[in-house]
């Protein structure tokens, strides 16, 4: 049986304290049962008994925890689990690491920062190519920071218009027929958009903005025959798009424009047989320069933990 091990952790003051140990204790849990620790609370400080490696590793959580607390961000359940993982893996302070990088805030104050180590690098594929494929599973913030990063643009006048599209597919289920002129028909496909665009804008000013053409939302049979010059244009759901679809897409790029291409591989909702859009671009233009392809992975989920869980049991079941 492996000797026990003894160390101390100070966590400065009740503030600091109450937002790491969090709601009835919910995150000191978290880490005794990730890594095998006996964690015990006196006033402001911590002690935590376990195996040497194993408490070295929680000593390293909850500094990466410190900081970014003290960098003025919330502590939950993910941004415990992700500390966690990387100082599992090796990764010092991977948590700290992401406490000041902001990519903007919204019109209520809200800071908007990569979560993940892979989100990061993300955003800096999206400010470093004119073309960005992000590929990953749900929850990993492909749409909603290729919308962060679109908004900061048009902000900073980088750009004049954005242009939100998606293929109308249905995934998996017939819908019938929808009610309503145009508009009411293709909103049910492209209301991810709206979401996303609500928090990081605000409903009112995502309604001016809609109104003076400035954002767009329509389906990518819209985008046909069209260049589109100074403008931030993000195609979402692109693994539902066929090869055809994809180059007509990718042919719109005019000067002064910047375009990401988000997509799931594992939840293709094409006929059977026909091949994704998605697919046969990132093995066709591999080796252009200048175009940047970025894979998130489950480390990236932003959702609720079991999002995560769920993913890894069906790509086992693959």
């Amino acid at each position: 049986m492996a000797e026990k091990f003894e160390a101390k952790v100070e966590l400065d003051d009740i503030g600091t304290a109450a937002e790491i140990f969090g709601k009835h204790d919910e995150h000191l849990a978290q880490i005794e049962k990730a890594l095998g620790v006996h964690v015990v609370a006196r006033g402001d400080d911590l002690t935590i008994t376990g195996e040497q490696e194993n408490v070295e590793r929680a000593q390293d959580v909850l500094a990466q925890l410190k900081t970014y607390y003290r960098a003025g961000n919330h502590l939950t359940v993910h941004e415990v689990g992700y500390a966690i993982k990387s100082a599992q893996g090796g990764k010092r302070n991977a948590l700290g690491n992401l406490a000041r990088d902001v990519a903007m805030v919204t019109a209520r104050g809200k800071q908007i920062k990569p979560k993940t180590i892979g989100q990061q690098k993300y955003v800096e594929a999206i400010k470093k190519y004119d073309v960005v494929f992000a590929v990953g599973p749900a929850g990993t913030g492909k749409t909603y920071l290729a919308v962060v990063m679109a908004i900061k643009a048009l902000r900073n006048k980088d750009i004049g218009r954005l242009v939100l599209t998606r293929p109308a597919v249905e995934a998996g289920e017939k819908l019938g027929f929808l009610p309503g002129d145009f508009q009411d028909k293709v909103d049910p496909y492209l209301r991810p958009f709206y979401d996303s665009l609500y928090d990081v804008l605000g409903v009112e000013n995502t309604q001016k903005y809609l109104e003076r053409h400035v954002i767009e939302i329509a389906p990518l049979a819209y985008m046909r025959g069209r260049t589109l010059e100074d403008s931030f244009i993000i195609l979402d759901e692109a693994q539902n798009t066929s090869p055809e679809q994809m180059k007509m897409f990718l042919t719109r790029l005019g000067f002064g424009s910047k375009a990401v291409i988000t997509g799931d591989i594992t939840q293709i909702d094409l006929p059977k047989g026909q091949v994704s859009g998605l697919v046969n671009a990132i093995d066709v233009l591999k080796d252009i320069e200048g175009l940047g392809i970025h894979v998130l992975s489950g480390e990236d989920i932003v959702r609720h933990p079991l999002v995560a869980e769920i993913i890894k049991a069906y790509e086992k079941e693959r």
